[in-house]
């Protein structure tokens, strides 16, 4: 009889144990997986400071956030035309790549224009408001429309959709970019042969 009991002990001390081995597994694996997760985010995080923000889905996703996501999943760094080089290269720099050349399929290197609506022909239908992902653009239904070009990325995604086409992409002025218009005594003389005929 006393066997029989010391059997059953046994196998009762065995599987207490077995449980308690099993609960400590599964804790380290949670914990191991939120310390994954943590570092994961906190790469995704780092990806995102370097896009430009400008939401404008020329990479082909929604928004910088979810092509961050997607580089840290193997995407390609180089489909983001308003970072231009430089985002490429740090990008690079991050997740330990050779940076190469803009993708042509999503857009040329260039200067960032910026949306300028002209005023006059505004109607007001507010779509272009609607289509903004950055919040640049001021009006009200039935009310001229106007750009914020400080807040104005240039993702060009406003355009399209106004009706009248009184949207323009142009080069801001800028200590780089600024020309001042010669008056007309100052013109080429090229031109004044031309005004004279």
């Amino acid at each position: 009889m006393l066997p029989l009991i010391d059997n059953i002990y046994l196998q009762s001390f065995a599987t207490i144990l077995v449980l308690v081995v099993v609960v400590c597994v599964l804790l380290k694996l949670a914990i191991s997986y939120q310390q994954l997760q943590r570092a994961q985010n906190s790469v995704i995080d780092e990806i995102n400071r370097v896009l430009p923000q400008t939401q404008c889905g020329q990479c082909s996703y929604k928004g910088c956030r979810p092509y961050a996501r997607a580089i840290y999943e193997g995407e390609a760094i180089n489909k983001c035309p308003p970072g231009g080089s430089t985002t490429i290269r740090m990008l690079a720099r991050i997740l330990n790549e050779t940076p190469r050349g803009l993708d042509p399929a999503h857009g040329q290197l260039g200067p960032i224009l910026k949306a300028v609506i002209r005023e006059d022909e505004c109607i007001g239908c507010t779509k272009c408001i609607q289509a903004c992902p950055v919040d640049a653009i001021l009006g009200g239904a039935k009310l001229m429309h106007t750009v914020i070009a400080r807040e104005c990325t240039g993702c060009d995604l406003c355009v399209e959709p106004c009706p009248v086409d009184c949207i323009d992409m142009v080069l801001p002025d800028t200590a780089s970019s600024f020309s001042w218009p010669l008056p007309e005594k100052n013109k080429p003389t090229e031109n004044l042969l031309k005004a004279s005929l």
